[in-house]
């Protein structure tokens, strides 16, 4: 460990990625080589593959205990003597005997340079075929704190949902190691890297790669990542091997988002009681598992209808009111607007009775031409009401009324300088679905699309303005992926990560589909900078699709039991 010119600890990690076959004895080799290779340049860590003990060839519950490791094994202790010769701390992903059989652990073993085991995590969050073989840990979720720093354990598919980083960033972790066996392009891709950003905090991730060339391959993939987003080392997606980079724990601290600020202040604990609820206790409860067979497909048309202020206040609500017009005659049933489009940006904040004023007169016309068109709008505005103003979402029916609002509950500090924000999520009831609303940067909580899609919403309309190239192409798609829920995302033309708008599709499983597309749902994008539109028509009934595989329900298999401090305030107390 040395320090920056900024007097910050620097800790050198490793992550290695490979591939573990049958021979016990022979992978305990592989894993001493790479503890090795990460000691000889200096690593004070090593993260390695989830079961880097034995590939999984079992053909039941009771042949993979036979062959999976005690926590007194060879296996694990040869590990040990080695962390403990090398003076090197490792991250091992290993599958670990039960109390009794055939109960099987899939585990992290945080390993001290000592030798000491400091803590085994017991994966929460299985990949599909997980659940015929393997017992889901029903522990505590711990922070361990360590010589290098505050170290949070996961394991691959306690990645794919958003609950298990949540939690050990909430609980102060500054660096995630993640042991994964995954054979999907979207860890590298999306939840390896946007767990870092949205937790601010470091990911060190260290995937399989390769397996025989009879099946899917492993994608490797492992890789180090800043609480920026910022990918510092990447071993590529092909071969076998060792990458290594410098990190500084203490970063991760405080918690400030890019252009939100403090995470702390932007997160709701007070309105996320339906985050530890019972798993029944939901509307989504009956939209869990597969859609039973010949269910009648339910088929809606959307449109993003992408605009924002150009030329002139008069040309920019003609523009949008034709935009309805247009949505018509493409046959969608609903349309969503870009989030307050009708503004310049940055301009509210200099004099929001006069923004709330201008809002009020294009609510007016669009509501109108909703009425005239009967389309569904989605519209994003500033609303007064009192002294008071919000970021508001309105749902507009096909006769002009206003069927839902929502008042935007996550405010930036930017947006704070104006705003009031809303205390209820919204999800509304219409006869072309359950929609559920949110706005901006919102797409960088979980917690809120978490929540609109336990109120079964089926579409979720998001009026957008992206901040950063990440919040479609990893926060928009990871919404849908941990929720299988359809995701309309509107952006304004002039967003500043230069991106067109986006429709995120919960995909429905089909026995047959590619790894691939099982996990990371398809999207349909536009260009940006101009008004080009989307057109899609979605099936409601893939939103009721929720699993993304035989087994693997995001929503009906969390353990909210676990989950409690997603509900605390910043001193750690319920709310």
């Amino acid at each position: 460990m040395t320090m920056n010119n900024n007097d910050k600890a620097v800790v050198r990690v490793a992550t290695a990625q490979f591939f573990s076959g049958t021979d016990v004895a022979e992978n305990l080799q592989l894993v001493v080589h790479y503890m090795r290779e990460a000691a000889a340049v200096g690593a004070a860590l090593l993260v390695t593959p989830e079961n880097s003990n034995r590939v999984r060839d079992y053909a039941d519950r009771d042949e993979c205990f036979a062959k999976s490791e005690p926590l007194d094994g060879a296996f694990i202790t040869g590990v040990s003597a080695a962390a403990a010769e090398l003076g090197i701390m490792v991250a091992l992903g290993v599958d670990v005997r039960g109390e009794q059989s055939p109960d099987v652990h899939i585990a992290s073993v945080l390993i001290d340079a000592t030798g000491e085991i400091l803590h085994v995590h017991h994966k929460t969050v299985f990949w599909d075929y997980e659940y015929t073989l393997f017992t889901p840990g029903t522990k505590e979720i711990e922070v361990i704190d360590t010589r290098i720093g505050k170290v949070g354990q996961l394991l691959c598919a306690d990645g794919i949902v958003p609950e298990v980083p949540r939690i050990l960033a909430l609980k102060g972790a500054e660096i995630l190691v993640n042991s994964l066996n995954s054979r999907g392009p979207d860890e590298m891709r999306v939840h390896e890297p946007l767990r870092a950003i949205e937790n601010h905090v470091w990911h060190v991730a260290a995937n399989t790669v390769g397996g025989p060339a009879d099946g899917y391959p492993w994608t490797g993939g492992s890789q180090v990542i800043s609480p920026l987003g910022d990918i510092l080392a990447n071993a590529g997606e092909t071969e076998e091997g060792m990458v290594w980079a410098d990190i500084t724990p203490s970063t991760s601290h405080p918690k400030r988002l890019r252009d939100i600020g403090d995470l702390g202040v932007f997160r709701r604990p007070d309105l996320y009681g339906e985050l530890v609820a019972d798993i029944g206790d939901h509307v989504v409860a009956d939209m869990y598992g597969p859609v039973p067979d010949g269910t009648e497909p339910r088929p809606v048309r959307v449109a993003t209808l992408q605009t924002s202020w150009y030329h002139s206040t008069e040309w920019t609500l003609a523009r949008a009111v034709a935009q309805v017009g247009y949505a018509k005659v493409r046959g969608a049933q609903l349309g969503v607007f870009p989030e307050l489009f009708i503004h310049r940006s940055g301009s509210i904040a200099e004099d929001p009775a006069a923004a709330a004023e201008l809002s009020a007169s294009a609510l007016a016309a669009l509501q109108a031409a909703s009425a005239e068109h009967g389309v569904w709008t989605v519209v994003s505005l500033v609303e007064q009401a009192g002294e008071n103003f919000y970021s508001t979402a309105h749902l507009i029916s096909d006769l002009g009324e206003i069927a839902a609002a929502y008042r935007k509950v996550h405010l930036s500090e930017d947006e704070r300088a104006w705003a009031t924000p809303g205390d209820e999520f919204v999800v509304a009831e219409t006869p072309i679905g359950r929609i559920g609303l949110m706005i901006g940067n919102e797409i960088w909580l979980p917690e809120i699309s978490r929540i609109l899609a336990l109120r079964g919403a089926e579409i979720i309309a998001h009026p957008a303005d992206w901040d950063r190239l990440e919040a479609p192409t990893q926060a928009a798609t990871e919404r849908t992926e941990e929720n299988r829920v359809h995701l309309v995302s509107t952006a304004r033309t002039d967003n500043p990560a230069g991106y067109g708008s986006q429709i995120v599709v919960a995909d429905r499983f089909i026995p047959g589909q590619p790894i691939a597309v099982m996990r990371y749902p398809t999207a349909y994008t536009s260009r940006t900078g101009f008004e080009e539109n989307i057109f899609l028509d979605l099936d409601l009934v893939d939103s009721h699709s929720k699993v993304q595989g035989y087994h693997l329900d995001p929503l009906a298999t969390r353990q909210p039991n676990l989950y409690d401090v997603l509900v605390a305030d910043q001193e750690g107390h319920p709310e």
